[in-house]
């Protein structure tokens, strides 16, 4: 523990979380919090969470035997373990968010959260890398944006960072209000309003709303930044009491990029247009949704303090996520396009977008995994991706999945592709078999795909061959 560290002893923490200290003494102080036994250091304190399939309090006696000093337990707890202290808590789920929410407001660090239907990856990273040429940053790892991951990225605030930036995902309505409550954000980003997680909700209108979530118990200090270029964003920030900063292509927008220069597979270069001054931006990135989270990330880093030529440098280096639209060029001459990480169709027609203008590749190949969470749409949604991958150009795909896959390939042949360049299999291992034994030097390969799916197998497939 450093000396600036927020010191958390058990008595705080039973106080924080309305819980009592049933052994051990109040007055110790505790080093990491975790939830996780598998990664616990001596000294740390174990936190046991209950879920629909596993339960932490199976582990208390193990996380003990591992050094734990201590570990919060709910009310159906019924071990006395000799070890180490105990706080027993009405829910130990709701304790660590209680945890999570006090750190933060003694942290006094400024707390940048981010929700959207796509981007808020990519978005939290920019900004964290904005952000750090004038502050010390925190950012969650991964995608740890729900009700536990994002706790326990934000008891990283303990350090006191100036600033933290934090992604909040939902599937369903209240979701974002909870997580808005315990991260308190001085900062809220809203990317866009998509049809990821269509399959909770009845219409995109539904997921609008549960995504204004993020605008509650905002304070005439708190700043809004959000996409001009999307309706369903801008019909929610009206009554927003703090600042509004936007950010797009529309001419409103705060943060403005005009002169667009769509470079394939390079990314993208545009002229900037902001409050501070104009100037000319280039990424790596691939393409229009890249394009709106960089602007989205300039816009909060302008009203931090960086400096535009600073983000322009940033940009300029700031290389795509494992997964998430990396762009492999093999010994062998092979172009992969690594986007497995997740998809919806708005996602996936940002990247066929990026596929459709290339034209340097020999034949242009796709292996499209289902997109799942889809609900009753699934179908129809799946048939409007074959369509559209029918124009784009492509000379040969590869769908995998159950019936929503099968009926996409279906569509892109109604709509124009060759059955012999359209080919339906089950699962991404056959799918991998295949590829492998298909693809050429020469080739553009885009492998995509919602995680359940594991078309990552595929991408790594290519790379082993290639």
């Amino acid at each position: 523990m450093t000396t600036d560290e927020i010191r958390i002893t058990l008595g705080w923490l039973a106080h924080a979380t309305g819980g009592r200290v049933v052994t051990g003494n109040p007055e110790q102080v505790i080093g990491q919090i975790t939830t996780d036994t598998r990664r616990l250091q001596s000294g740390d304190f174990f936190v046991a969470l209950r879920g629909a399939n596993f339960d932490g309090h199976t582990f208390v006696d193990e996380a003990f035997a591992n050094g734990a000093l201590g570990a919060m337990v709910d009310e159906g707890y019924d071990g006395t373990p000799s070890l180490g202290a105990l706080v027993r808590v009405t829910d130990s789920t709701r304790g660590l968010q209680d945890v999570a929410h006090a750190v933060r407001i003694l942290s006094k660090s400024r707390v940048i959260a981010i929700t959207g239907s796509a981007g808020k990856t990519t978005t939290k990273e920019v900004i964290a890398d904005f952000a750090s040429t004038n502050f010390s940053v925190v950012k969650n790892k991964g995608n740890l944006n729900n009700h536990i991951g994002l706790p326990i990225s934000l008891l990283q605030l303990r350090e006191k960072p100036d600033v933290a930036v934090v992604e909040l995902g939902m599937n369903h309505a209240g979701e974002i209000r909870r997580l808005v409550e315990i991260s308190q954000p001085d900062v809220r980003v809203w990317t866009n309003v998509g049809d990821a997680h269509l399959g909770f909700f009845s219409s995109l209108e539904e997921i609008a709303r549960a995504k204004a979530e993020i605008l509650e118990g905002a304070k005439p200090s708190s700043l809004l930044v959000c996409n001009a270029d999307d309706s369903r964003v801008m019909q929610h920030i009206q009554s927003f009491p703090g600042k509004i900063v936007t950010f797009g292509t529309a001419k409103r927008a705060t943060v403005r990029a005009t002169d667009i220069e769509d470079r394939g597979l390079n990314g993208t270069r545009a002229r900037l247009v902001t409050p501070m001054g104009e100037c000319n931006i280039q990424t790596p990135l691939l393409g229009h949704g890249n394009l709106s989270n960089l602007l989205a990330a300039t816009a909060v880093a302008l009203e931090l303090g960086v400096e535009l030529n600073n983000i322009v440098a940033k940009a300029t280096e700031f290389h795509a996520l494992d997964r998430r639209g990396v762009v492999h060029r093999t010994p062998n001459g092979v172009i992969l396009i690594d986007d497995s990480y997740n998809s919806s169709p708005f996602a996936f027609q940002s990247v066929l977008d990026v596929i459709a203008h290339d034209t340097t590749a020999d034949r242009k190949i796709a292996v499209i995994g289902e997109m799942l969470e889809l609900g009753e749409r699934a179908i129809r949604l799946h048939e409007e991706c074959g369509q559209l991958i029918a124009s784009a150009g492509l000379n040969s795909i590869f769908t995998v999945g159950g019936v929503p896959a099968r009926a996409l390939a279906t569509a892109a042949i109604s709509s124009g592709m060759s059955p012999d360049s359209v080919t339906y299999v089950e699962n991404s291992k056959q799918a991998a078999d295949l590829i492998a034994k298909f693809v050429r030097p020469g080739d553009l390969v885009l492998v995509k795909g919602s995680r359940g799916i594991s078309t990552d197998l595929v991408a790594d497939r290519i790379l082993r061959q290639n």
